[in-house]
């Protein structure tokens, strides 16, 4: 369904399991870094009431989340870590395309924001099927399913709001380059890393 050109390897998991303070801290910023996007999409598009009404609850619902990964951080009596800069979203930012014309920007926003959406949903599946605790796996499968669910919007948007993008090509263009890019990517405890 979410057309990812290659698959985490399972043995990310277990390198995942191995420092879970690192992952969950990884994960908490995540979580937070969705929910600006959507915030920043919903701030430079706020004359489509329908994508601020979607996007103002998946903002709503990634700060859950967040706010669920600290509970479970601190329930494990783990500190959480400064957010750091990730790699994997930084060469996707420079992937998208700014200079074209105001709806290019925004249809590509949308497509940058499935794309994570996407590999996020992919790791949380590796994870729930591959880690020994199993509070985390029923936690990150519920999550799996929030995120194929962001990944379905983001890209309905796009189709929906596209005036002169072919969105289906542009996202054939997203799922190679990210496809390449994963390949540098899957050796540390970070959910896109």
């Amino acid at each position: 369904m979410l057309g990812l050109k290659l698959l985490t390897d399972p043995r990310w998991a277990n390198m995942a399991e191995s420092n879970l303070e690192e992952i969950l801290s990884d994960h908490a910023w995540c979580e937070q870094k969705a929910a600006t996007n959507a915030i920043t999409l919903i701030t430079q598009n706020s004359e489509h009431q329908d994508l601020v009404d979607e996007l103002t609850a998946i903002a709503i619902e990634e700060m859950q989340h967040f706010q669920m990964v600290i509970e479970i951080i601190k329930k494990r009596g783990y500190t959480l870590s400064r957010e750091r800069k990730d790699d994997y979203v930084g060469r996707l930012v420079k992937f998208s395309k700014k200079d074209g014309s105001r709806n290019m920007a925004f249809i590509d926003r949308l497509l940058f924001a499935a794309m994570i959406e996407a590999r996020s949903c992919e790791r949380f599946r590796v994870l729930s099927l591959n880690i020994k605790d199993q509070e985390l796996a029923k936690f990150y499968h519920e999550l799996m399913v929030s995120e194929a669910g962001h990944y379905t919007t983001f890209l309905n948007f796009a189709r929906k709001y596209s005036t002169d993008v072919d969105v289906d090509k542009r996202w054939r263009e997203w799922l190679d380059f990210e496809g390449e890019l994963i390949q540098s990517f899957g050796t540390k405890e970070a959910i896109h890393g």
